[in-house]
């Protein structure tokens, strides 16, 4: 029978030989360690003009994401949160064709820490990740644990928007309509499989709505050439193969808004529309339940 056991929380300053430095080094060694995904390295001690040095530059080689990520052992304080929003700042400025998220990684997250960049939430994409070791044996083991996520963004609305005329016929001329049509094959994949939706024409894409309330799991950009949908799926392996294996166009995953993107081309929704179906249902379940 497996023996189970507690194993003992250590503060990680009273290690030996460990310090911001080394955890530093173990982070850039295995990126996966921290639970933001397979990312990749960009660069370490990485000189800001006239701000200091920002800890670890990381990147998804799966989309345009960058991650701005700074450690600090012991307790968290506000020069550690201003620093780190500073240094997401320059990179977000310096390169504004990625999309920027600022992570602290800290020892000791207290509550007041939290509900102060929880303000900031919403308004700069920011992740808290505390770090813990624990000794097991003759072992220390560091364990990382996401105590506050980005913000997801919504869907502007209608009612939001500067208003505009939006319908179909807007959306021709944005499109085509070859494109617009497409839109409405996907409703009636949807409907086959859940019944009561219709398409809701907005200002930026097509959205989607059940009993006149948006319900947009799924959202349809018609472009000249081809039609991108969007679903609100979290990103995930099965997803990915399912994607891979049936050979459909992803356009990259978009982490901040939380939507897989494809690339649909004239006659591939009826050559593939199991496939497409069957993601659909998974993010209208997903988006619903």
């Amino acid at each position: 029978m497996t023996k189970l056991i507690k194993p003992e929380r250590i503060p990680i300053g009273k290690l030996d030989g460990i310090n911001e430095k080394s955890i530093q080094e173990i982070i850039a060694d295995d990126p996966s360690i921290i639970g933001l995904g397979d990312l990749v390295l960009k660069d370490k001690e990485r000189i800001q003009p006239r701000a200091g040095r920002l800890d670890l530059l990381m990147q998804d080689p799966d989309s345009n994401r960058r991650y701005e990520i700074e450690i600090q052992l012991g307790k968290t304080d506000e020069s550690h949160i201003i620093r780190t929003i500073e240094y997401w700042d320059i990179e977000k400025k310096r390169y504004p064709q990625y999309d920027h998220c600022a992570v602290i990684i800290a020892e000791d997250i207290t509550s007041r820490f939290l509900n102060v960049i929880s303000l900031f939430n919403g308004f700069i994409p920011l992740i808290a990740i505390q770090m813990n070791a624990y000794r097991i044996g003759n072992d220390v083991g560091l364990v990382f644990t996401k105590v506050l996520d980005e913000m997801p963004l919504g869907l502007v609305e209608e009612d939001e928007e500067i208003q505009e005329v939006t319908d179909r016929d807007y959306w021709l001329k944005k499109g085509t309509q070859a494109t617009v049509k497409m839109a409405d094959e996907i409703l009636g994949l949807i409907n086959s499989f859940k019944e009561g939706y219709e398409l809701k024409y907005n200002k930026f894409y097509i959205g989607l709505a059940k009993n006149g309330q948006p319900n947009n799991f799924a959202i349809f950009r018609p472009k000249k050439s081809y039609m991108r949908l969007e679903l609100k799926l979290p990103k995930s392996d099965e997803v990915d193969q399912i994607i891979e294996e049936n050979e459909l166009d992803e356009m990259g995953y978009d982490n901040r808004w939380g939507n897989y993107r494809i690339r649909l081309n004239k006659g591939e929704i009826t050559k593939k529309n199991e496939v497409i179906k069957a993601i659909l249902e998974k993010a209208e379940k997903n988006f619903n339940e």
